[in-house]
């Protein structure tokens, strides 16, 4: 019986290209456990956006001497070729400028409002004397109160995470380029929203959650513990969607309560786009939907505290089913900084390498319950050692072979022997066993599973040796041979998630004609007289000095 899958992706602020801590956080993990669940025969639906409101918009905005629509532009044609250039397969990927997204959060604020939710109050803001302004939160910098972290932004720490307000910080400035300037706590009117009340709904809901990953849930709980505090959701700019209040139109709704509303908005649109409005139903109101929400580690209060908040206000909507949040990606041993150039931009990786090698080292090193580092020497070993050597040289050797001696078509094998059928059994486990961890989300298990199979079929086809088998005994040969055709039609489905580029090419060379989409989950076992193509390799061996290229550009 299928599922039904929703699947929302962090959104990502539209103020530069995508970087490697984007892929790890969250976008390619997205995409793998998406490609699996569309291939096993859920129902599944993917969506995410560009968010185009936020402060660093604004700030990127200033910093060119163009609009913030300009930039917005830009950036989401950015994300979107990316993503295509990567196999990220997003049912939709729009952006928080719709007017439909403008429709829907005014709705949802709306409802809120009647239930009573929100509530007018003035609150102490930063305000800049020197340039007669009030402030975004995150243009506001200082000690993190909590964990004393030098460079907290106004509205959250990147070192421990808490979500914060501007007047908590210890000694605030307000950033502008490398200069820092004085600021002021001034009054001013806000709209709240009554976080507080739903301390305990929320904190008996995260206890049920056995089967978050510990992380989330564990900052989930010490989070709710210490008491939630009512929100602001209004702000004094003029970059945002208007607030539908009186009394309040002059001002713009705050940034985190706009983008996470996203989700549903998406799934709105996307429904209009297929012809059917009323069919993004389903994965919001039907609870036996599971809705997963891929972040990253920055994001996790967001998730599993404020949004389900503001569902639980409006009533009737599904709360999370799961947040498989991602710690943070490194880069040769240091923080990723983009305002210092210390990043892998993904338009430039792009220009230079394929796809497939990236999307495998970082499955193979995905953040899921740590940090995790990202190097350009361990880029080239895994490409070389894992790609090249174990996967790609399985399937070029065996698809070589079958390819001289067997007319160019899979053998018929007649009867298999014990090690045959032995290594055939564990393509069957593979399948089952990479699939359990999928449904998990624990990638790297299911990766390390997939590739645990191209080990056992390289020491099969070792102590078989075909290239001999074929001079002394041919159906010796044409058993070995159809058995690794087997496991490779086993290999193409399991690394399929991670690797959809390669895994079409190797269904191609299989004989097999049609795209991996429209796949399922399951080894298509090879009929014997299938002609097959003249085998090409799957992976380039890269030299050493590619890493000192790439480690070179960095800064």
């Amino acid at each position: 019986m299928s599922d039904r899958i929703f699947i929302g992706v962090a959104w990502p602020y539209a103020n530069g290209p995508l970087h490697l801590g984007h892929l790890a956080g969250c976008y390619l993990a997205a995409d793998i456990f998406a490609r699996f669940h569309r291939m096993n025969g859920d129902e599944v639906l993917m969506v995410s956006g560009s968010d185009s409101h936020g402060t660093p918009i604004m700030r990127k905005a200033e910093d060119d001497g163009v609009t913030p629509r300009d930039v917005v532009e830009k950036y989401h044609a950015s994300f979107l070729d990316s993503f295509e250039k990567l196999g990220i397969t997003f049912d939709l990927f729009t952006h928080t400028m719709t007017d439909n997204h403008r429709e829907v959060v005014t709705e949802l604020l709306l409802k809120l409002n009647e239930k009573g939710l929100l509530y007018g109050d003035s609150m102490k803001v930063t305000y800049s004397p020197d340039f007669q302004r009030f402030l975004p939160d995150r243009y506001v910098q200082g000690t993190c109160p909590h964990c004393d972290y030098l460079d907290a932004r106004g509205d959250q720490c990147d070192n421990c995470g808490r979500i914060l307000d501007p007047i908590d910080l210890i000694d605030p400035k307000y950033r502008q380029g490398d200069q820092r300037y004085p600021v002021e706590i001034r009054d001013t009117d806000h709209l709240f929203y009554k976080l507080s009340s739903f301390q305990n709904e929320l904190l008996e809901w995260v206890n049920k959650q056995d089967h978050w990953r510990p992380n989330v849930k564990n900052f989930t709980r010490g989070y709710l513990t210490e008491g939630l505090k009512d929100r602001a959701i209004s702000r004094d700019i003029d970059w945002g969607v208007p607030l539908p209040i009186p009394g309040y139109e002059e001002k713009r709704i705050y940034v985190w309560f706009e983008a996470v509303c996203g989700y549903l908005s998406a799934s709105k649109e996307w429904a209009q786009n297929s012809g059917e409005p009323e069919a993004w139903r389903p994965f919001w109101e039907d609870p036996s939907t599971k809705s997963y929400y891929f972040i990253g580690k920055d994001n996790i209060p967001f998730h599993t505290i404020i949004w389900p908040a503001m569902l639980l206000g409006y009533g009737g909507l599904n709360l999370p089913y799961d947040v498989p949040s991602n710690e943070f990606l490194t880069l040769e041993g240091k923080q990723l900084s983009t305002s210092r150039n210390w990043a892998v931009w993904v338009p430039d990786y792009l220009d230079r390498l394929p796809p497939d090698p990236l999307r495998y080292h970082i499955a193979a090193t995905m953040p899921e319950t740590g940090d995790s580092d990202f190097s350009w020497a361990d880029y080239v070993r895994r490409n070389n050692d894992e790609l090249v050597a174990t996967f790609g040289n399985l399937v070029h050797r065996t698809l070589t072979q079958v390819h001289r001696n067997f007319d160019e078509a899979i053998p018929d094998p007649g009867d298999l022997r014990d090690a045959d059928n032995e290594l055939i059994a564990k393509a069957d486990a593979a399948l089952a066993a990479v699939a359990a961890s999928l449904t998990a989300v624990r990638l790297r298990e299911a990766l390390n599973g997939a590739m645990g199979l191209a080990r056992d079929a390289n020491k099969y086809i070792d102590s078989q040796a075909p290239w001999k088998q074929i001079k002394e005994d041919k159906n010796e040969a044409a058993k070995t041979l159809y058995t690794c055709t087997y496991v490779l039609s086993a290999l193409k489905t399991t690394l399929y998630p991670f690797l959809p580029f390669s895994a079409q090419k190797l269904h191609e060379l299989l004989g097999l004609s049609g795209s991996m989409i429209d796949g399922s989950w399951a080894i298509e076992r090879p009929v014997p007289g299938t002609k097959i193509p003249q085998p090409t390799p799957l992976f380039t061996k890269l030299d050493d000095s590619v890493a000192d290229e790439m480690v070179a550009l960095l800064g």
